[in-house]
């Protein structure tokens, strides 16, 4: 269970800032997708045990950079020229199906109590921002920031116009408490990752949630609290489900659903392979 959480007396705004893969939900939201896109026939049965074994080295092993990024580079070559259309269709058929069984029953109780507190809750993931948005409805979260993907013709083009994922999750952060008046000093980060460290540093109250071995190393070193999840529940079974109509608009802009959080990895590739 998460433990209890307060916020220092504060007149400004509080916002929880949190990450989704392995720390809301036990897995990675875009692999999560491989079986609805097999049947659909965007990706072939060997795409799909790729994508299942990559899921596997993902959820046993520390979520490294040069690992989780080899891992989406893989998949994110698949999903060039893809319909938005038909993977809208996919993410709206099986988006609580999916995504329901995963999200940890610790994280929807911190989630509960950051609001019961009346604080705002922020999503900030690597994932595409059409499968986070609609998840971030399902959590009741005030709103959510995700990687950005261009589309031309109805098609993804590969381009990525943000990463929201490294630095990039920090700047968003110190974005959104300009926009709505957060006080970063007290407000809350959770996320599992290394790479998610500049989030960290930016908020007064910073948890490692999960967290890999370089994580858990600097946490133990800058007395961060360690917060532990090992119990997915069905969402259903504990958060209200929202509107017909706000279910439709959140998943109305749900269009990359297994590519978003892969296209970061594929485009640092390329950069890199620029620069050497």
């Amino acid at each position: 269970m998460a433990e209890p959480i307060s916020s220092p007396a504060s007149a400004a705004r509080v916002a929880a800032f949190f990450d989704l893969d392995k720390t809301i939900i036990a897995s990675s939201s875009a692999l999560a997708f491989s079986k609805p896109l097999l049947r659909q026939g965007l990706i072939s049965r060997r795409a799909a045990l790729k994508s299942a074994y990559a899921q596997l080295v993902f959820s046993l092993s520390g979520a490294d950079e040069d690992r989780t990024e080899r891992m989406r580079a893989e998949i994110s070559a698949l999903c060039t020229g893809w319909d938005v259309a038909q993977v809208r269709a996919i993410v709206n058929e099986t988006l609580h199906d999916i995504v329901d069984p995963l999200v940890y029953a610790e994280a929807a109780e911190l989630i509960a109590s950051h609001k019961a507190q009346g604080h705002d809750v922020v999503v900030l993931s690597a994932a595409g921002e059409e499968v986070v948005t609609p998840i971030a409805a399902m959590l009741g979260a005030t709103r959510s920031v995700a990687t950005r993907m261009e589309v031309v013709d109805g098609r993804y083009s590969g381009q990525v116009d943000f990463y929201c994922y490294g630095e990039q999750k920090a700047v968003a952060a110190k974005q959104l408490a300009a926009d709505h008046g957060y006080d970063l000093a007290s407000c809350f980060a959770y996320t599992d990752s290394s790479t998610d460290i500049p989030m960290l540093e930016v908020v007064g109250n910073p948890f490692a949630v999960n967290p890999d071995r370089a994580l858990r190393r600097l946490a133990v070193e800058r007395q961060w609290p360690v917060l532990i999840f090992s119990n997915p529940v069905s969402l259903r079974s504990r958060i209200p489900a929202p509107s017909p109509t706000a279910l439709a608009v959140g998943v109305g802009i749900g269009a990359m659903a297994a590519a978003g959080v892969t296209w970061y990895g594929l485009a640092r590739r390329k950069r890199g392979d620029q620069q050497a």
